[in-house]
């Protein structure tokens, strides 16, 4: 018998979305459990393109700034999950990963800071989540703040959206569901956490490698459960992603200008390496690369979502492939994970709380 082909992934329109043209059934084949567990979200509003270019390019240079400007930037008390982080993580072998950096802020704010002082009076144990954003300076790389959260707010904006459509799907489809549930979250989050990612280009092949081995090193974008070789689920409810920048930094250094400016980078066609990206793997364990268009954002399920719904969404195993060959070639990418605050139940029933499930799990999974 002939194997069941895998999912696709679901592209809809955010005007659709915006008007409830996106049908139940669209968003059950999107998140549901014979999904892929991701959404693509096409025309988006018109700065979105030159936004993702600019923060995107960002990720390179802020990468290459000098070590005593990156270190500036890190927060040790906050386990490094606020300003910047390289080689602070550990793969499955006990190694560090110094091949890809991140830039971990949270972007969304309350009006008069109401919601950060409630997280940090009950939660002064998570300052991962509760710490102050460290910004580089702005005769550093200027622009920057500005850009990243622009850019963050739009992408919240359209999650915001999205999760309108599942709440709708809720209220229809789970009995005692309270409308507006997700979009609640979405929007008064203070806990959503950004990463920008820059993937170094990756040293030479080693001696003794598999040249072959398409398996050999998939890179986790997400950065979670310390495990170099396993794809992993996101906690929250609903993660905005960019598509990837690849840039050619043998042809294109991230490094100023004699004029001290930062221009947009030249951005790749592809990777050299066809496999390079993000990979899905579906619950009959078939593994799915997905491409998101440039001007298009998609948004993955998370763990979050899944105890909201009731199972009806489900959290779905994803991993990054690094590419192989290429030269000098690094990747740069934006995830936006939309979380509960952390004291807002996620589970009725039990009142379980999105802190409850799980410190440990919260710090692996930003």
């Amino acid at each position: 018998m002939a194997s069941q082909a895998p999912p696709n992934a679901v592209t809809v329109s955010l005007k659709d979305l915006q008007s409830n043209n996106v049908t139940l059934a669209t968003l059950e084949s999107a998140f549901g459990p014979d999904s892929l567990g991701i959404i693509i979200v096409t025309d988006l509003p018109p700065r979105f393109p030159a936004l993702r270019r600019r923060v995107l390019s960002s990720s390179s240079y802020l990468a290459n700034l000098p070590q005593h400007e990156l270190s500036k930037l890190e927060n040790p008390a906050a386990n490094y999950a606020v300003g910047w982080s390289c080689g602070k993580e550990t793969l499955a072998d006990g190694r560090y990963d110094t091949l890809k950096g991140s830039y971990y802020a949270q972007p969304i704010h309350s009006p008069d800071g109401a919601l950060e002082a409630k997280a940090k009076q009950l939660y002064p144990e998570v300052p991962e989540f509760t710490s102050e954003n460290v910004w580089p300076e702005e005769g550093v790389l200027p622009g920057f703040e500005g850009a990243f959260e622009e850019l963050c707010r739009l992408v919240v904006d359209v999650a915001a959206v999205v999760a309108g459509c599942c709440d709708r799907y809720g209220v229809e489809k789970l009995g005692g569901y309270r409308e507006g549930t997700l979009e609640g979250i979405v929007r008064g989050s203070v806990c959503t956490k950004a990463r920008l990612l820059h993937y170094f280009p990756p040293p030479a092949t080693t001696a003794g490698s598999e040249a072959g081995d398409g398996d050999a090193r998939p890179d986790s974008a997400m950065g979670v459960d310390d495990d170099w070789c396993a794809s992993h689920k996101d906690l929250g409810a609903l993660t905005g992603l960019t598509s990837q920048m690849f840039v050619d930094e043998s042809l294109h250094p991230p490094h100023p200008t004699s004029s001290n400016t930062f221009p947009d980078l030249e951005e790749m066609d592809s990777h050299p390496d066809p496999a390079a990206g993000l990979w899905i793997e579906d619950r009959s364990g078939r593994r799915t690369q997905v491409q998101i268009p440039r001007d298009a954002l998609a948004f993955q399920t998370g763990e979050a979502l899944e105890v909201i719904t009731r199972g009806a969404f489900k959290a779905v195993p994803h991993f990054v492939r690094g590419g192989k060959g290429g030269g000098k070639v690094a990747r740069n990418t934006l995830a936006v994970f939309t979380q509960p605050n952390l004291w807002e139940v996620v589970e009725e029933g039990t009142g379980r709380t999105f802190a409850e499930m799980g410190v440990v799990n919260l710090r692996g999974k930003v």
